[in-house]
């Protein structure tokens, strides 16, 4: 997960895999190796070893800076299943740890440890230390310890260090180690005494640490609870992500991607491979010529793209770090005319191009997330702006096309991983606590450009209203689906910059008038935006009902995947200047599948 208050991208396992353990005690010993200070880190042939029996069964913490980036930094957390290899245990002997503990009152069962703390000489200064100490002292917390014991150095300062998280050194402890070539000492920390200096990052981190925690054969939580106990690894596996929503670009003829895309499958970040441009490459030459049908002939013009590369080589490989999956698709143009290559015929590529380069707001992402990926599908946009404060919830399962893996993730997060598994091309911004009055400046004409068209779907009064005043005074189109009887409103202030807001149907209203209203004179302002005569008698019933037989408004995915529909249809028009006047228009289901509207006799 990405922890939005430090630039890390943490992964962690439960050490059994040997491959992944390879992985990380190289890098453990380059670190620790550290320039030639510990020869004994490094073999005759060069190569860095670290290898430990505690490995097994333990927790690994690997850190990076970004999702695609390499690792800088790791720690290791043991639990009592593995104390009798704990690096404290060897180092005291046998019978003096357990003196040790039973004068500090604690059980060895109940007892952590955590050790190898490596961090990169270029992340040191950025907090990677304290971050990662905070983590494997949080994980032990909530795995259940009374105690933490460990070893630490003394001639950087690193028991200093420790004392800042509520250890401390024991007495008579101290003693040169030659593999460290430096003194060490065994520290002790008590969890009821509190985390000192960093309590507070440790105890976020106690809580955030199911999230973090690798979906691998985990160890069950300590604490007890009442009935039957979950299976091992359920209460410590991983939530869904809520913070990453932007892919990664790499490009294999770039050096620095190249390296990216290297330490990407080095490190054990990807769960799955997807690796379809040979077949990508036959649909762009047919994209181009579509009477060439002749496999040989196809097979030349294929090899005649590539330019000598290898297929691998070729285009970008997309990097989701939600999904952990790695992409392989054509450059971007290509990747675009092909994509969009049945559209020809309704829209050409000309226009198409023009599509692509306009950049569209879109407020509220429950109708506004089916606007998006009708746009995203259909090329109405290649840039857009995206805001919503609300979290993807079960309720919204009955319209919203997404899954029950994603329940709890913001929807502007949610429709930007959306669009982009449509198209990794896409320029996307998002404004994950919605439209407020220190952000609507930079929504409109902010960021990476002003917008040239707005959608609005969002519940809010004010913004609704505030939106609106932004639009006219900056001339940009408004679009909004009323997911009742398909009702389209469009108010064309590029056009029409002296228009009253929503055809005047609220007078001269104003967003300062519309901050602080009852309950009760929210409804009465949105049945009048609406227009309360012409609403369907379903949704009039509802308003008597809500807060006593219903939660929310009513809505269906019918009537949400329509609103898509009519607002990227208005949306084309639009931005392409073909007719699409200010007014409201209804495309009534109810009323187009009538049994007298059938044209069948």
């Amino acid at each position: 997960m990405t922890d939005l208050s430090h630039p890390w991208i943490v992964t962690a396992f439960l050490g059994a895999d040997t491959c992944l353990l390879d992985s990380v005690r190289e890098l453990r010993a380059r670190i620790l190796f550290d320039r030639g200070r510990r020869p004994a880190f490094r073999r005759a042939d060069g190569a860095h070893i670290d290898d430990q029996d505690l490995d097994f069964g333990a927790w690994h913490f690997i850190a990076r800076q970004r999702p695609d980036g390499p690792p800088l930094g790791y720690i290791r957390l043991s639990t009592p299943a593995t104390g009798e290899n704990f690096q404290s245990r060897t180092y005291l002997g046998v019978e003096r740890y357990e003196e040790l503990l039973a004068a500090q009152g604690v059980e060895p069962g109940q007892v952590f440890e955590h050790s190898r703390l490596v961090v990169e000489h270029r992340s040191r200064k950025l907090g990677l230390g304290q971050y990662l100490n905070a983590l494997a002292i949080g994980a032990a917390h909530h795995l259940g310890a009374r105690a933490m014991i460990g070893t630490s150095g003394t001639k950087d300062g690193q028991d200093r260090f420790h004392e800042q998280f509520g250890f401390r050194a024991m007495p008579g402890t101290r003693r040169y180690v030659e593999q460290y070539t430096e003194d060490v000492v065994i520290m002790f920390h008590r969890v009821a005494d509190g985390a000192g200096r960093h309590h507070d990052l440790v105890t976020r981190l106690r809580d955030e640490f199911p999230r973090i925690a690798a979906s691998t054969p985990a160890l069950a939580t300590a604490e007890a609870s009442p009935g039957r106990p979950a299976p091992a690894g359920l209460t410590t596996a991983p939530g869904p992500d809520r913070d990453l929503w932007r892919p990664t670009l790499l490009t294999p003829r770039n050096a620095m991607d190249f390296q990216a895309l290297t330490a990407l499958l080095t490190y054990g970040d990807v769960r799955e491979i997807h690796d379809t441009v040979d077949e990508q490459l036959t649909e762009l030459v047919r994209s181009r010529e579509p009477s060439c049908r002749d496999e040989t002939e196809i097979e030349v013009r294929k090899r005649e793209q590539l330019a000598g590369l290898e297929t691998w080589e070729y285009g970008t490989w997309v990097w989701y770090p939600w999904s952990r999956r790695l992409v392989h698709v054509l450059p971007r143009d290509e990747f675009r005319l092909v994509r969009t290559d049945r559209n020809r015929g309704k829209i050409d590529r000309p226009e198409q191009r023009r599509l692509l380069g306009k950049r569209i707001g879109i407020i509220g992402l429950s109708v506004g997330n089916s606007a998006a990926l009708t746009f995203a599908l259909e090329g109405i946009g290649g840039a857009f702006k995206l805001a919503d404060f609300d979290d993807f919830s079960l309720s919204n399962l009955n319209r919203l096309r997404a899954g029950v893996h994603e329940l709890g993730v913001n929807k502007a997060v949610l429709s930007a991983r959306q669009m982009f598994e449509i198209d990794p091309y896409l320029d996307i911004e998002i404004h994950r606590g919605g439209l407020t009055e220190d952000n609507i400046e930079a929504f409109f004409t902010g960021g990476q450009g002003a917008i040239d068209l707005l959608i609005e779907e969002c519940d809010t009064p004010w913004v609704k209203v505030a939106a609106r005043e932004y639009a006219r005074d900056l001339r940009v189109p408004v679009v909004m689906d009323c997911n009742d009887r398909g009702m389209l409103d469009v108010e064309r202030f590029d056009l029409e910059p002296d228009r009253p807001l929503l055809h005047g149907l609220l007078g001269d209203i104003k967003s300062v008038d519309v901050t602080d209203l009852s309950r009760q004179e929210k409804v009465d302002l949105i049945l009048a935006m609406v227009d309360a005569d012409r609403i369907s008698p379903e949704l009039a019933a509802s308003f008597g009902e809500l807060g006593r037989t219903l939660s929310s408004w009513p809505q269906l995915a019918s009537g949400v995947a329509l609103g898509g529909a009519l607002c990227g249809e208005a949306a084309r028009r639009i931005l392409l200047g073909l007719p699409c006047a200010s007014g409201r228009f209804y495309t009534d289901l109810d009323r187009q599948i009538a049994p007298e509207r059938s044209t069948v006799a």
